[in-house]
């Protein structure tokens, strides 16, 4: 990864970043802990992936319909973010199979 991949990567994070702070306050406190619980269990995609940018017009356009944003998600914040990255492979998915494979063992 060179200089200017960096350089755009920070301006791409710092205009997504710019994006949630226009939400309102509610959606802004939900996606914050959205974003905490997506980095503590994956998923390995997650900062070059389309989830975080899809989120914030998931509910760019529920604030745009007049919608709070428990509406949209449930009350379960938790259980909406498990569904959606139930078929990616999470950071915790990578470390059990390390695990179960057990040490020196190697992947065939």
């Amino acid at each position: 990864m060179g200089m200017q991949d960096i350089i755009e990567g920070k301006k791409q994070w710092r205009a997504h970043m710019a994006r949630v702070k226009a939400l309102p306050p509610d959606y802004q406190i939900v996606y914050k802990e959205m974003q905490k619980y997506f980095f503590k269990v994956g998923p390995v995609d997650l900062p070059d992936g389309p989830l975080l940018p899809g989120i914030v017009d998931f509910f760019e356009e529920g604030v745009a319909e007049g919608k709070g944003v428990l509406e949209l998600i449930g009350t379960d914040v938790a259980a909406f973010c498990d569904d959606l990255v139930k078929d990616s492979p999470t950071y915790a998915d990578v470390y059990q199979e390390s695990v179960s494979r057990g040490p020196g063992t190697t992947e065939k």
